[in-house]
């Protein structure tokens, strides 16, 4: 008898669970996965090209509201929480949602659904989403270029579109990004570093992913996605730490793994953060991580023309999951225009519409700023008509990618954006390290 099971997901990591622990399993049987945080990826199929043989017609899609009805209907065996960057109170409410049915609850095998590569992987990974880690990323891709390695980054999963057709997803080229039909919110993570001049693989299978970039890579980064734990077995963890949000790298599910387990903790954005925040970030290392190294680094602002924001009535436009499910008030561009003396920031919600207006009502607590989502094409749209509708003198656009490709701003504007101070030589250290182990055979 095959134990059923239901898997609770995103549509990225609940993938990667079920390719590398349930696909080719003859003693389970996955009854759906059940989706949330990401609008339109319900009630679709997990193909049948991508389930293996055991599932000759896909797994179904299915809205996490209906969870309870699933439990009753199928007499389910045990259910699988397999997504990120939420509270640790609301993985428990999801438990109790499921042992009060009489079923098992459980969170996802992490060192199981961990790939080992050929080739030496970075771990890039964070306690929120919005930390900071492409910036870590694209650092590490700099270091290893100018030790004359071939440094190939492997992306976290945001498989919004066609599954099969995204089994592997290489990105060398902004055109790369348009053949692949990218939403903001994957350009926003695979952009930057095409701009850097590193190969970006992605997808939906990870075993394959993973092997098509090893042909191309004398190193592997894996950049995370949220603050979910590596897909691959890392030689080096790098868990970036948000000064801002201190504390939540005790409280956010998983990214507490992140963080207890990095080799290297790094907490960015010191610039403009209380010290006392961040003596509580070093505190909570000291208790549940000795053995981690702790550096800081400044995120200093770039800011094309200060002057031009001087008593201006301001449009801030943050990213999307930072300023959404990731919880955090503020980005690069509200403290621009508060450092540079903004009149106003003008709040968008009067101006909001179709699914923009939906995602404020979603995301009560969103500050005075527009979160850029783009999850689909009508939310693209709905995102550039809310910006043109909106009566601002400016627009800052603090998204990590040209949003201008995107979308038609007819106003004034200027991006915004972090960069990464490169400090005391702590991280190009960690890096030199790991691949000289590798490369010896020690690791």
């Amino acid at each position: 008898m095959r134990k059923k099971i239901i898997i609770m997901g995103a549509a990225g990591r609940d993938f990667h669970v079920f390719n590398c622990l349930y696909r080719d399993n003859p003693d389970v049987e996955v009854i759906a996965f059940t989706a949330t945080q990401i609008p339109h990826i319900e009630n679709r199929r997990y193909p049948a090209a991508l389930a293996g043989k055991l599932y000759p017609d896909g797994v179904p899609i299915l809205p996490e509201d209906e969870l309870e009805q699933l439990l009753d209907a199928h007499d389910v065996d045990e259910v699988v929480f397999a997504y990120s960057d939420v509270s640790i109170e609301h993985v428990e409410a999801q438990r109790r949602r499921v042992v009060d049915k009489g079923v098992t609850f459980s969170t996802f095998d992490i060192d199981g659904t961990m790939l080992a590569s050929r080739r030496p992987v970075i771990a890039v990974t964070a306690v929120r989403t919005g930390c900071g880690k492409s910036q870590v990323s694209r650092r590490i891709t700099d270091i290893l270029r100018d030790l004359g390695l071939r440094a190939v980054v492997i992306r976290h999963p945001m498989p919004y579109g066609d599954l099969a057709r995204q089994q592997v997803q290489r990105f060398a080229s902004y055109a790369d990004l348009q053949s692949h039909d990218c939403s903001i919110e994957e350009r926003e993570e695979y952009e930057p570093h095409i701009a850097n001049g590193a190969i970006v693989f992605a997808g939906t299978d990870y075993r394959a992913v993973l092997e098509a970039a090893e042909e191309e890579a004398d190193v592997i980064v894996w950049d995370g996605g949220n603050n979910d734990v590596p897909f691959l077995q890392p030689d080096l963890w790098i868990c970036v730490a948000d000064p801002h949000r201190a504390g939540h790298e005790l409280q956010y599910f998983p990214g507490t793994v992140n963080f207890q387990r990095a080799d290297l903790i790094l907490i960015g954005k010191v610039g403009y953060a209380d010290e006392a925040n961040i003596e509580l970030i070093q505190t909570h290392a000291r208790r549940v991580n000795p053995d981690a190294q702790v550096i800081l680094r400044k995120s200093p602002l770039s800011v094309p023309d200060p002057d031009a924001i001087a008593n201006k009535r301001v449009l801030v436009i943050e990213d999307g999951p930072t300023t959404t499910h990731g919880g955090m008030p503020f980005g690069a561009g509200v403290l621009a225009a508060t450092q540079y003396g903004a009149s106003e920031l003008v709040d968008p919600r009067p101006y909001a519409v179709g699914e923009i207006a939906a995602a404020f009502d979603e995301y009560p607590d969103v500050g005075d700023l527009l979160p850029a989502m783009g999850y689909g094409e009508k939310q693209v749209r709905d995102l550039e008509a809310t910006v043109n509708a909106t009566d601002c003198d400016l627009v800052l656009v603090a998204t990590p990618i040209d949003l201008t490709r995107i979308i038609d701003i007819d106003k004034p504007y200027m991006r915004i954006g972090y960069s990464l101070e490169p400090a005391d030589g702590a991280i190009e250290a960690a890096v030199r390290k790991v691949v000289g182990a590798r490369s010896r055979g020690e690791a």
